[in-house]
């Protein structure tokens, strides 16, 4: 990569490297990325890999207890979509197997989906009864202009050119309609108090490439939602599930150095919320009328 998307600044300070894949923060407006990404081939086969060769394998299994997890999070995105809007035609770009999708249809939203891994794509059609594209946001059918809501938990982070991505979801906006986002904060409590740490322990499991190629901040995600032309609105800080960031208790109660990093920094895991400074946070933002 040869510099930040957002700026165009070609200086930057590296925060982090795992795996050989180096994290940095642009010197001009503070946003974080791999500086030497993986390609489109790699990051395929590295996903393939860790799901068994079956993206959302997992999600597709009742008995699975991370369908019940996913539930849990699909009516946090809820409430936080109610803060902006209560009906209208709403599309869930990266909508996995279709969680959230189905509690929008049930909400009353006219939902529809957009999904990149095929086979959940078609569960998650099956199980919502919701129409949802196989693709990308650029392969999409959905006409310019035509939406009241356009959401896109934890999606940005993961999208080689966030900017193009932001100028195509404001296109397929109405006028007055509603971007709503979530991504992990890298400049939440957790983050910032174990930092010092990254270097010297090699294990920062925030924000540890190469799977998101980009780390925001509200104030970075906010500036380039302005760049794209929104005016961006409610912003609620949550924290990460904490077996998501450290692990399982019983996998750590065999890894002792692990187990004791977890119990230092799990407290201001679960503190950064309530501070304003949550690891993760929602973002909606609005097309000017």
């Amino acid at each position: 990569m040869s510099g930040c998307i957002h700026c165009q600044a070609t200086s930057s300070d590296q925060l982090f490297v795992h795996k050989g894949y180096r994290l940095v923060r642009c010197s001009g407006c503070g946003l974080a990325y791999i500086a030497n990404p993986p390609s489109a081939a790699e990051l395929a086969e590295l996903y393939a890999a860790e799901g068994g060769g079956t993206y959302h394998a997992q999600l597709r299994d009742p008995a699975n207890p991370e369908v019940a997890r996913m539930a849990q999070i699909a009516e946090r995105h809820l409430d936080f979509v109610r803060t902006v809007a209560t009906t209208g035609r709403l599309v869930d770009l990266g909508c996995s197997t279709g969680a959230f999708l189905g509690k929008a249809k049930a909400a009353g939203f006219e939902a529809s989906g957009i999904e990149y891994a095929r086979d959940s794509a078609h569960f998650a059609a099956e199980m919502t009864g919701c129409p949802v594209e196989h693709g990308t946001l650029a392969d999409s059918s959905v006409a310019p202009g035509s939406l009241d809501v356009l959401c896109a938990f934890d999606v940005i982070e993961h999208v080689p050119d966030p900017a193009d991505d932001l100028a195509r979801m404001y296109g397929l906006l109405k006028p007055g309609g509603w971007l709503v986002l979530s991504t992990p904060n890298i400049d939440g409590l957790f983050p910032r108090l174990s930092f010092p740490l990254a270097g010297v322990l090699g294990h920062w499991p925030h924000p540890e490439p190469p799977h998101h190629l980009y780390q925001f901040s509200v104030a970075t995600l906010s500036a380039m939602l302005r760049t794209a032309g929104f005016e961006p609105g409610p912003v609620r800080h949550c924290n990460i599930d904490l077996s998501y960031t450290f692990g399982q208790f019983p996998a750590l109660l065999r890894m002792p150095q692990r187990l004791a990093y977890a119990m230092v920094f799990a407290p201001f895991a679960k503190l950064g919320p309530l501070v304003g400074m949550g690891d993760w946070f929602y973002i909606a933002a609005r097309k000017p009328a």
